[in-house]
C-alpha cells in the first residue's frame, strides 16, 4: 500500500485521516445529542469535557487533513460518471470540511461565551461572557450539526448508490 495518493486511489495516510474523522464523529454526535438531555451534574461535566476534547481533536485533525490534502492530488473519478456528480462529490466534500470546522468553532465560542475556560491543548482561553453570543453561537452548533449529519448521510448514500447502480465500489478506493 502506498503511503500518500496517486492520481488513482488513496494513500494510506488519506485513509488514516478519513477513517479517523469517521470514528471520532461516530462518537461524537450521539455523544452531543446525550449531552442535551443530561442535567447539570458531575456527570455532565464530564461528557462535556470528553466532548470538547473529541471536538478539538477533530478540529486538529480536519485542520492537518486539509494541509495534507493541499499538498497531495486527490484520486480522480472514473471518467464514466456525468459532470453534475463530479461536482455533487466535490461540494459535499467541501462543505463536510466546512461543517465540521464551523461546529468545533461555534462551540468552542460558546463555552467561551458562557464564561468558561477553554484548554485548547496548548493554552487557556477565556474571554468575556455574553450569553447573547453563546445563544447564537450554540444556535449555529445545532444548526452544523443537523447539516454535517445529513452531508454523511449523502456520503454514504452516494456509496451505496454507486455499489448498487453503477456497479462500482467507490468504498474499496478508501479502504
Amino acid at each position: 500500500m502506498r503511503l500518500t495518493n496517486n492520481l488513482t486511489e488513496y494513500g494510506f495516510i488519506s485513509k488514516i485521516f478519513h477513517w479517523l474523522s469517521a470514528a471520532v464523529l461516530l462518537i461524537q454526535i450521539p455523544l452531543g445529542f446525550y449531552l442535551v438531555d443530561l442535567d447539570f451534574s458531575e456527570k455532565r461535566l464530564n461528557f462535556e469535557s470528553i466532548h470538547v476534547i473529541l471536538g478539538l481533536s477533530l478540529f486538529y485533525l480536519t485542520v492537518l487533513r486539509l494541509a495534507y490534502k493541499l499538498i497531495n492530488p486527490t484520486p480522480l473519478l472514473r471518467n464514466n460518471i456525468f459532470p453534475g456528480q463530479k461536482l455533487i462529490a466535490k461540494l459535499n466534500h467541501i462543505f463536510l470540511y466546512i461543517s465540521v470546522l464551523t461546529i468545533t468553532i461555534s462551540g468552542a465560542l460558546k463555552k467561551l461565551f458562557n464564561g468558561e475556560i477553554l484548554d485548547v491543548f496548548f493554552f487557556d482561553l477565556e474571554i468575556k461572557d455574553s450569553f447573547e453570543l453563546a445563544e447564537l453561537f450554540y444556535n449555529i452548533h445545532i444548526f452544523g450539526n443537523y447539516t454535517l449529519i445529513t452531508l454523511i448521510s449523502l456520503h454514504i448514500l452516494a456509496i451505496i448508490v454507486h455499489k448498487i447502480i453503477f456497479k462500482e465500489n467507490l468504498l474499496k478506493r478508501i479502504l
